[in-house]
């Protein structure tokens, strides 16, 4: 058997409770339980054998190339047999390389039988990658050519527990110390000709480490997340009571798949459902493969909706149809409830840019405008926002994607089968969130104080402050960590002025910090802006000197001030020029002394 009876029993019962729930917003009943990766991978087969489960150009074709689920499942489980058999059953497989075909096979074969894998960030540099793999004590590395060398060298100089590494695309044939993943499948299935089910049949344990994942790019600083099958498990059969996902559907992927968000939703949960992922060639391809592929589900985090928005009002306003475009979303909000939709011949250009088959696009990893989200929804999308993070697989709340049940401000909705609560709540309702569900992280790796700090009675502390509404939506309002506490005792949240700066056309990039004074206590607020270059041109004209363009934002700031209570109000404005320092998921490092420097 593939799985315990224990975890079967565990999903049943996990679907039973989801379908038992009268909330308005389990939308779309679950019947297909699933008690670890495996057992899904070979359900979806046998459901859906001939279903196209990846598309993606190989290197040097034009043309996208699809690959069924029956494929996927053969060749699975040919590399899992070939992997044992080199004597890596119950090691650490480490997953290193950028999205295609091949890191998802990797992941599957390692996971679903072999041992843990290690999804490890092909940004970060060659130190931190040899580092961490040396933390999760990795005994083979599959990769690309990017960072091939240094794994090559953990190999050679004995480096760490790497027993041995693979390349993906490396030829058959081998090269020299690096074996060829082609090899190893062919190998495998040779091995299964002969009878070898050393993969085929090996039982999972759904509540071990299946996975771990590193929170942080720094060696120093990382945490090492210990999820399990059932933890993974829980949020796939959860999510989809939110969000209609079909078998005709096509994912299209852009977000880098070592992070857990774009693992769960944008990788496992099309395995799940019988669905296709779609790899993008690269940031710069996204609108000439999206017209390639017509995905119907595009997942990304608020700065690429936020871009692609921006693009389309440009042309607009280029165009002088502000007022008409405007004033036709607006009648179509209407004509709509009576079945007459009419975007596709008035807007069609616009749908055109998403490929002309875009059903949902789902935000997560930071707050999206509502104005975003509610010009997607006008253009007749599925607009869906959601909140996760690496310690809960990552899912704990989803925005549904009707209209009429989500709610755009809202993070999202708490997940079926998922508790959440607010802690130490301030005077003004906000406190740290709290959850609690069969999703929720097994720990940090060899870190138990640092677990033991998170993990208390179940429930785990995010970090993350904010509140619960009476219907389980999660608001957020900033991170614990981040807090400013003026000089009288107020907390500000820097999050959510950076958010209100960023609705200015004048402010590309903003982060809201706070100057001490001489005996180190919060004493003032101050606004670091990267302005929008284009925008600050079209209102000073070019190559507007510093002062200028800081009299511009200085102007933004005094609105935002004349809205906001005295202790929040910013009271300077630093320009920079140059783009801040960043960690490899694009966000801000708030405390890096260089992000606060006048440039």
């Amino acid at each position: 058997m593939i799985y315990t009876q224990r975890g079967l029993d565990w999903a049943m019962d996990f679907i039973d409770r989801i379908n038992a729930d009268p909330s308005k917003y389990v939308m779309y009943k679950q019947s297909r339980p699933i008690a670890n990766l495996k057992h899904m991978m070979v359900t979806t087969v046998d459901l859906y054998p001939g279903n196209t489960a990846f598309m993606m150009k190989f290197p040097g074709d034009k043309t996208y190339t699809s690959i069924t689920f029956a494929q996927v499942l053969e060749e699975m489980n040919a590399l899992g047999t070939a992997l044992i058999a080199r004597g890596l059953k119950g090691k650490r497989i480490a997953v290193c390389g950028e999205n295609c075909y091949y890191w998802c096979l990797s992941y599957l074969a390692a996971v679903n039988g072999v041992g843990v894998v290690v999804p490890l960030d092909k940004e970060l540099p060659d130190t931190d990658l040899k580092g961490l793999a040396t933390a999760a004590e990795c005994a083979c590395v599959l990769t690309t050519k990017k960072h091939m060398e240094a794994f090559r060298g953990m190999l050679e100089n004995h480096e760490g527990s790497v027993e041995c590494v693979v390349g993906m695309y490396t030829e058959p044939g081998g090269d020299g110390s690096v074996l060829s993943l082609k090899d190893l499948i062919e190998e495998g299935k040779k091995r299964i000709a002969e009878g070898d089910r050393s993969y085929i049949d090996a039982q999972i344990d759904e509540e071990a480490m299946g996975i771990l994942l590193y929170t942080s790019g720094t060696t120093g600083l990382s945490k090492g997340v210990m999820l399990s099958h059932k933890n993974i498990c829980a949020d796939l059969m959860s999510s989809p009571n939110l969000l209609e996902v079909k078998p005709t559907d096509i994912f299209f992927n852009v977000l880098p798949l070592h992070h857990t968000y774009a693992c769960t939703c944008d990788f496992l949960m099309p395995m799940y459902k019988g669905t296709c992922v779609a790899f993008c060639e690269g940031l710069k391809y996204i609108q000439k493969n999206l017209k390639e592929v017509q995905p119907t589900f595009f997942l990304g985090v608020p700065a690429i909706f936020e871009s692609l928005y921006k693009a389309i009002n440009k042309n607009i306003k280029k165009q002088g149809k502000e007022k008409t475009v405007a004033k036709l979303l607006k009648i179509n909000r209407f004509t709509k409830k009576i079945g007459l939709d009419l975007v596709p011949k008035f807007m069609g250009q616009i749908l055109d840019v998403f490929g002309g088959r875009m059903k949902t696009i789902i935000a997560g990893g930071a707050a999206m405008d509502p104005v975003i989200t509610n010009f997607f929804l006008d253009l007749g999308f599925k607009a869906v926002q959601g909140y996760g993070l690496t310690e809960c697989s990552p899912i704990a709340a989803l925005n549904p994607d009707k209209r009429e049940m989500a709610n755009p401000a809202a993070a999202g909705r708490v997940l079926p089968n998922t508790q959440a609560k607010i802690v130490d709540a301030g005077e003004d309702g906000n406190g740290e969130i709290c959850i609690k569900g069969d999703h929720v992280m097994l720990g940090y790796y060899q870190m138990p104080e640092q677990t033991a700090e998170v993990l208390i009675d179940g429930w785990y502390h995010t970090g993350d402050l904010g509140y619960i509404d009476e219907n389980d939506f999660i608001f957020i309002t900033g991170r614990k960590k981040n807090v400013i506490i003026t000089a009288n005792g107020k907390n500000v949240y820097p999050e959510e002025l950076e958010y209100k700066l960023s609705l200015s056309p004048y402010v590309a990039e903003s982060m809201v910090w706070a100057a001490e004074d001489e005996q180190g206590h919060d004493s003032s607020i101050v606004a670091t802006i990267i302005p929008d270059k284009e925008e600050v041109e079209n209102a000073l004209g070019k190559d507007a000197p510093a002062d200028k363009v800081l009299e511009l934002l200085q102007g933004e700031v005094n609105k935002l001030n004349d809205q906001e209570p005295l202790f929040k109000q910013i009271r300077r404005v630093v320009l920079r020029t140059e783009p801040f320092v960043k960690n490899t998921s694009a966000k801000i490092k708030r405390f890096e002394a260089d992000n606060k420097r006048l440039n």
